[in-house]
């Protein structure tokens, strides 16, 4: 090619990938069917250009708003070979909100609730079509997002000869195309929900995209964008205080009752929910490279996340608290690009679970209007020592040591200081700096 020749993109997609499925050798596909408008095109979509069979696999994965027998038969009208339906809500709870908890899943204020859906949607999608005899898995994921490599690299994990198809990656059809596709081929779009939104929920929260959300310039109008959470405004007017308990990391009860993960997950949903907390507006860096605005809704998760925190804060010393922070974060970061599956990721799993033995009691947050914030916590493993920290008169803490370890506390960087000769000079900047009118 010569030297400054344009490379220009083209329309048509080019399957490269050895994994990608091809028409003409794929027999059967394994449709991961929400019940959308895009995987309700793709099922004649994929006949028409694979001539192929078509089965649907739909997880619940404890979805806020959706219908799963309506979703079902919506499947089968669409002419899918049969419609599968799996309730893996509490193995969702046991393999991934468990680690999330204990991680302190966030990334940049995102629980991480789409990702860690796609880990177990992943293994039951293999599962499944090994038992229907699929040699493919097809998804409704676009070429710029991220879940395209969640799903692609989860499923090759788990089945390293599988064949995957990725229809609206093909196509080329937007959002109004499909629509005409739809009609064209009688496919009732009113059943569809024509919203301008795109949505993704499961137990952990509810993810939104598309129109005004996309433009960083403009204020998101939540009341039109919210599945689940009240505004602030519509939110009630008087507060009230939850007591959430754990035991080794893990919620447990929720104000005195037991309850397992899954309805305790619920319960405080729907509490969050009505007081408008764990609602986020995040500018995301995709994994492909975007930067792609979305508002994120996760009651549940941002209630027992700032609960668990704050039990941390009291049972863990500093020093496991500062490396986990860490940790933590690296754990999102990981989660979030799809490495669920990283040799490393399970490391980090092992010592996050060993700093959870401790992280046992019981933390009282306070919801009002949006806001989440611990009021009261308590726990067998306190390191709070109370009759240490009062700022009353006492004796227990022998204040006659302070000074000795100040001065040796002190002395290495008093000591660097004075044999660099530099303690006028960097007083003398200092100086400057506080003068400056920018200061």
């Amino acid at each position: 090619m010569a030297e400054g020749t344009e490379v220009k993109w083209t329309k048509k997609y080019v399957k490269v990938a050895s994994y990608e499925g091809v028409a003409g050798d794929v027999k059967k596909v394994l449709l991961l069917y929400s019940g959308g408008l895009d995987s309700s095109v793709m099922i004649p979509w994929i006949k028409e250009n694979y001539g192929c069979k078509v089965v649907t696999l739909t997880a619940n994965l404890g979805q806020f708003m959706d219908d799963m027998e309506e979703i079902r038969k919506r499947a089968l009208a669409l002419g899918a070979d049969d419609a599968i339906v799996a309730d893996v809500t509490d193995e969702f709870v046991k393999t991934c909100l468990l680690k999330a908890i204990k991680a302190n899943g966030q990334y940049d204020g995102y629980y991480l609730t789409t990702p860690l859906g796609r880990v177990l949607t992943c293994k039951v999608a293999v599962e499944v079509a090994k038992k229907v005899g699929a040699d493919a898995i097809g998804h409704g994921c676009t070429g710029k997002g991220n879940d395209q490599v969640r799903f692609d690299s989860g499923v090759l994990n788990f089945a390293p000869g599988m064949k995957i198809i990725a229809p609206v990656r093909e196509w080329g059809m937007g959002r109004e195309e499909e629509y005409e596709f739809a009609k064209a081929h009688n496919i009732e779009v009113g059943k569809l929900k024509r919203c301008p939104y795109s949505h993704d929920d499961n137990l952990w929260g509810v993810t939104s995209e598309g129109k005004e959300i996309e433009d960083p310039s403009v204020s998101p109008p939540f009341e039109k964008i919210l599945r689940v959470c009240s505004t602030p405004q519509s939110a009630p007017d008087e507060a009230i205080d939850v007591k959430v308990t754990f035991e080794e990391g893990f919620p447990v009860a929720a104000d005195g009752k037991p309850m397992n993960g899954v309805e305790l997950i619920k319960h405080l949903n729907r509490i969050g929910a009505l007081h408008g907390v764990g609602v986020t507006v995040l500018i995301e860096d995709r994994i492909v490279g975007l930067k792609v605005r979305g508002v994120y809704e996760s009651p549940g998760a941002h209630i027992i996340i700032t609960a668990h925190k704050a039990l941390e804060a009291l049972t863990l010393t500093k020093e496991e608290l500062f490396f986990k922070r860490g940790v933590d974060a690296k754990w999102a970061q990981m989660v979030y690009d799809g490495k669920w599956f990283e040799p490393l990721l399970s490391a980090l799993n092992a010592f996050i679970d060993c700093t959870q033995k401790f992280v046992t009691g019981t933390v009282t947050v306070n919801l009002y209007k949006g806001n989440c914030k611990v009021t009261a916590v308590e726990s067998p493993y306190s390191l709070c020592d109370v009759t240490l920290a009062t700022f009353d008169a006492e004796q227990v803490f022998n204040k006659n040591a302070s000074a000795p370890f100040i001065e040796l506390y002190s002395m290495q960087m008093r000591t660097a200081n004075k044999v660099r000769n530099n303690t006028d000079e960097e007083i003398k900047i200092w100086g400057k700096c506080i003068s400056s009118k920018r200061y």
